[in-house]
């Protein structure tokens, strides 16, 4: 078998294997074949003895030397690559057909493997034989895969795949991480949170390539489909992002949502959606051309992202918060009616990549002129209720959500989400009569939509700021009895509740959470997170120990035997 030596005319070991079977004097041809295939240098063969004097082998001298000069030749290429000469290319090309051959060389590989690096087009025939030696591949540059990928899917994808499989672990474990106290998923910022592992990988693999950027956002839309996961409409948002962030305007101009993206991205960083940035977005959406409907596709699986449904529904919460203080009827708000609308277009995002009917959901009237009322008025008695605790005055302000409320949120996506962040609004706010009275009713919120790992998420890091509400027995009633325990054939509503119980067990009554550790007591086919979870929640349970109350500390002073003044009596003022 020929080496690449043999391949460009320079014997190499098969030279030498021939020479030592036809010879009579081994030792003679080995000489010869050093002599001839050396270093010719004249100056050099003297000096050699004196290496063989200090104990370095002819190996050792000969390897140190190649290393040297495949070094220089590696920087040589690069400045090349780097300069402005017209013709770099052309010598690239010329230096690769010389040495491609000796690619199989592992001492040389690294000179062949600069070339194709900075080659922008590999002929077929070389990509070929590089796919096809997998240490070749392994060992080839993120340049030249590019090359590779792009007429390839299946082992782009086979890539990729780990990737994502990293991205939604991560995420998963941000959610669900028993450890964590505070709300720690949304407090990233957007820039922070693009500047992970994954993204920056993805984005390396990319480069300025379309045709693989595109790969990436088809695999995104196939696994949403799949799973229904809104952790890949995040990737797909903040891979565009991170793409912006590198100013590769190759790929964002030709992204019909990068604009529309980059506005929302201001959002989330400023963790509201403004007037201003209303109208830039209703711009967008209004600006979609008759046969570009396609493109909302892609806009409502950026707006089902997370980060986005989030601030936007919290900017929807601040507009009726303003519509209370301003007395101003909701339907005649124009910032709401575009929250809304970029509301249903994020919930509605599964269904219109899966239909392939890209057209806006249709708002139902009765959203703006009978749910939205509705949460309004509770939102004005728990002010009433308010001011009222304040003035130490009875209030009759607690009062059951309507029949009306029930029914929306039974059959309306969106109405669940205002009912979800109604009730994330006052446990902020640390409302116990109002979190007692609403969060029972999202039991019936439509696709068990409160069930969500980020909603509970979000939920439970603001009950832990509650911790003394749960002495009282009607506030654990509603938050596990009405609320939690109603779930808890899902895993991931045992996972939170294993969450809370972490951080709360010491105010419960010793009775309800002996019942609550009984009642959440992992079988077998549960996952090992979960049953490790609450192993060791049983064990902080076991041990813990309250604090001891600190005890006022006895003044020894003569002053404290001084009687205190009689104070004067009121006509004598």
């Amino acid at each position: 078998m020929m080496s690449g030596l043999d391949a460009l005319g320079i014997p190499g070991g098969e030279a030498l294997r021939e020479a030592l079977t036809n010879c009579s004097d081994p030792l003679g041809a080995i000489e010869e074949f050093q002599s001839e295939n050396g270093v010719l240098l004249p100056s050099l063969r003297p000096a050699l003895p004196f290496l063989d004097l200090h104990g370095v082998r002819r190996l050792e001298f000969h390897e140190s030397i190649l290393e040297e000069l495949r070094d220089k030749l590696v920087n040589g290429i690069s400045d090349l690559a780097n300069s402005n000469r017209e013709d770099k290319i052309k010598k690239l090309e010329e230096l690769l057909v010389k040495s491609f051959p000796v690619i199989k060389v592992k001492t040389v590989r690294p000179v062949v493997m600069t070339i194709l690096k900075h080659l922008p087009q590999i002929k077929e025939e070389y990509l070929t034989q590089i796919l096809d030696d997998k240490e070749l591949y392994t060992e080839a540059a993120t340049e030249v895969k590019r090359q590779i990928w792009q007429d390839n899917q299946a082992l782009f994808g086979d890539e990729v795949s780990p990737l994502l499989q990293q991205y939604i672990a991560e995420k998963e474990n941000s959610l669900l991480s028993h450890e964590n106290s505070t709300l720690s998923f949304f407090l990233p910022m957007p820039k922070i949170r693009r500047q992970s592992e994954v993204v920056q990988k993805l984005v390396h693999m990319i480069g300025k390539n379309v045709k693989l950027y595109d790969m990436v956002l088809q695999f995104l839309r196939t696994l949403f489909l799949r799973t229904r996961n809104t952790h890949y409409c995040t990737l797909r948002a903040e891979l565009l992002m991170a793409i912006h962030d590198l100013e590769v305007n190759e790929i964002c101009s030709v992204d019909p949502c990068h604009k529309f993206t980059w506005c929302v991205d201001a959002c989330i960083r400023e963790r509201i959606v403004n007037t201003n940035r209303s109208r830039e977005l209703q711009g967008f959406l209004d600006g979609i051309k008759k046969g570009q409907e396609f493109v909302l596709g892609d806009l409502s699986m950026i707006l089902c992202d997370p980060y986005a449904l989030n601030t936007i529904a919290q900017s929807a919460m601040k507009v009726l918060l303003y519509c209370v203080s301003s007395e101003t009827l909701p339907r005649e708000n124009h910032d709401l009616q575009l929250l809304v609308r970029m509301i249903a277009l994020g919930l509605g995002a599964w269904n219109m990549i899966d239909n392939q009917v890209f057209r806006e959901p249709k708002q139902e009237s009765q959203l703006f002129t009978k749910f939205i009322p509705c949460i309004v008025g509770m939102v004005v008695d728990d002010q009433i209720r308010a001011v009222c605790t304040k003035l130490e005055e009875g209030s009759s302000g607690i009062r059951p959500p309507s029949e009306l409320y029930s029914i929306c949120i039974k059959l309306s996506p969106i109405a669940s989400l205002f009912a979800m962040y109604y009730t994330l609004h006052v446990a902020r706010y640390k409302d116990r009569v109002a979190v007692t009275q609403i969060l029972p009713t999202l039991i019936h919120c439509e696709n068990d939509r409160a069930y969500d790992d980020i909603f509970l998420h979000s939920l439970i890091s603001h009950l832990l700021h509650m911790v003394d509400d749960f002495a009282s027995d009607e506030f654990c009633s509603a938050v596990f009895d009405d609320f939690l325990l109603v779930g808890l054939s899902k895993e991931n509503v045992l996972r939170h509740m294993l969450r809370l119980l972490w951080h709360i067990h010491h105010r419960l009554p010793q009775t309800r959470l002996e019942n609550l550790m009984e009642t959440v007591h992992p079988n077998n086919e549960l996952s090992e997170a979960v049953r490790t979870t609450y192993q060791q929640l049983s064990e902080k349970i076991n041990t813990y120990s309250p604090s001891p109350v600190a005890q006022p500390e006895k003044l020894d002073s003569p002053l404290m035997s001084v009687p205190a003044p009689t104070p004067a009596a009121p006509d004598r003022i």
